[in-house]
């Protein structure tokens, strides 16, 4: 067990006792548990093979080459209408993990075949939007932001990717692209309200401009 996983699920404010199970079912398949992308990830033979990840309305398993796995049981989904590799198996409380526990290691054992056997997802080539260079590379070596990033709609895509590359300068488009990291794993656009106070939801209108901190 990794510790900095350990310092993970103690500081989750929900889903921490499905994300512990989660955890136990998947290190009794026998990978590797690691800590990347601010979330636990398991290897094998330095290979990733799935995530966990705990959402606001779901925690989740994450296979990264999801799109090969048969899902015989029909339980995999798409993070995002536009995922090509990347499939998940969302919950909502540990029950639901415990009905499908043996399902799902055999889903894992079937993981580890494929990445055995050396397959790959074949990604089809994105002809609508060409990503700017510093995004594809952020978006390739973090696969939970990669899943986050497809699953907003294609006009959030366009303005984030539009205004991460109006920067002439790659170390600025670079710290653009950092800055907005936590706002695109919260599946929220560029423009969109985060406080809450927008009378053009789910559109900023600048009501956060007026908050005041309670003296």
């Amino acid at each position: 067990m990794n510790p900095k996983v350990d310092d993970y699920i103690g500081n989750l404010k929900n889903w921490q006792t499905e994300i512990a199970l989660l955890r136990t079912i998947v290190l009794d398949c026998g990978l590797t548990e690691e800590f990347k992308w601010r979330t636990p990830c398991y290897s094998f033979q330095g290979k990733n093979i799935v995530l966990l990840g705990s959402f606001k309305e779901y925690c989740a398993i994450s296979f990264l080459k999801g799109s090969l796995l048969q899902d015989a049981n029909g339980i995999l989904s798409k993070p995002g209408e536009n995922s090509q590799a990347v499939r998940l198996i969302r919950f909502t409380d540990w029950e639901e993990i415990l009905k499908i526990k043996p399902i799902m290691k055999n889903y894992i054992h079937e993981a580890i075949e494929l990445e055995k056997a050396g397959l790959k997802v074949n990604f089809k080539s994105n002809t609508e939007l060409e990503l700017v260079a510093e995004l594809q590379k952020t978006l390739a070596e973090n696969p939970v932001l990669k899943s986050a990033f497809e699953a907003l709609t294609p006009g959030r895509q366009r303005a984030y990717n539009l205004y991460f590359s109006a920067s002439k300068q790659s170390k600025t488009r670079e710290t653009r692209i950092e800055k907005y990291i936590p706002r695109i794993l919260d599946g929220k656009g560029i423009n969109d309200c985060i406080c809450g106070l927008s009378k053009k939801m789910p559109n900023c209108d600048g009501s956060h401009k007026y908050i005041r901190c309670a003296e």
